[in-house]
C-alpha cells in the first residue's frame, strides 16, 4: 500500500505525539436506542527541525518545545521535498460506534479495512490514511445489579458498563453487540513563511 509521507510513521507513534504536540481537540458522544458512539478530533502541529537521510529519520518540534523522532518509511513518496523549517500538519479523528444487533446471527469475527491516499509525485508532501476495525461478539451474560454486559467476541470475553439504564434494558442474553471503530489521520506538509523584512532596517 502506498502511503503518503510522514502517514506510516506519524500513525505508529501517534501515542507519543499526541499529549505533546496537541492544541486542539474535541469530543463528542451520540446515543439512541441500541446505539452508543464516541468521536473525538485533534489537531497537532508539529515543526520539523531535523532530518536525517540516510535513515529516513525525521525529528518533529511541536509549540510546547517537546521533540518526537519517526523513521519514513522505504514506500513513503516526497521525501526528498522535506526541509527543516517545514510545518507539518495534523488532523486525527477517530470514532467507536456499539451498536445492539437483537437476536445475533452475525459472524463472531473481527475484520479490518484499510485506505491510503497521498501526494502525487512531484506535488507538497500530504496525504490521507484510514482504518475501520468492526468487531462482533455474542451477549452472554448480563448483570443488573451492576449494569454490566459480558460479550464473548472472535478472540477474548469482555465486560462493559452500560451507563444508561434504558439502554441495558434493551439487551438480551443471545442477543450481539457490535463495534466499529474507526481512524483517519491527515497529513500535510507546508513551508514556513518567512518573515516580512521591516523596510526601516533595509540599507
Amino acid at each position: 500500500m502506498r502511503i503518503s509521507i510522514l502517514v506510516a510513521a506519524v500513525a505508529s507513534t501517534l501515542v507519543l505525539i499526541q499529549p505533546a504536540f496537541s492544541q486542539t481537540g474535541n469530543a463528542a458522544m451520540t446515543s439512541s436506542p441500541g446505539k452508543v458512539g464516541v468521536g473525538q478530533t485533534v489537531e497537532v502541529d508539529a515543526t520539523i527541525t531535523a532530518i536525517d537521510k540516510a535513515t529516513r529519520g525525521i525529528t518533529l518540534k511541536g509549540p510546547q518545545g517537546d521533540e518526537v523522532s519517526i523513521t519514513a518509511g522505504p514506500d513513503v513518496r516526497n521525501f526528498d521535498q522535506l526541509k527543516v523549517g517545514d510545518t507539518v500538519k495534523i488532523k486525527y479523528l477517530e470514532t467507536l460506534v456499539l451498536e445492539l444487533q437483537k437476536g445475533g446471527g452475525l459472524p463472531v469475527a473481527k475484520t479490518e479495512v484499510a485506505g491510503a491516499a497521498g501526494a502525487k509525485p512531484g506535488e507538497q508532501p500530504a496525504g490521507v490514511v484510514g482504518r475501520q476495525v468492526t468487531v462482533v461478539g455474542d451477549v452472554i451474560k448480563l448483570d443488573a445489579a451492576t449494569q454490566t454486559i459480558t460479550v464473548k467476541g472472535p478472540q477474548r470475553t469482555v465486560e462493559l458498563k452500560a451507563r444508561d439504564p434504558e439502554q441495558f434494558k434493551l439487551i438480551a442474553v443471545g442477543d450481539q453487540i457490535q463495534a466499529t471503530y474507526t481512524e483517519a489521520l491527515a497529513v500535510a506538509v507546508t513551508p514556513v513563511a518567512k518573515p516580512a523584512q521591516d523596510p526601516a532596517t533595509k540599507k
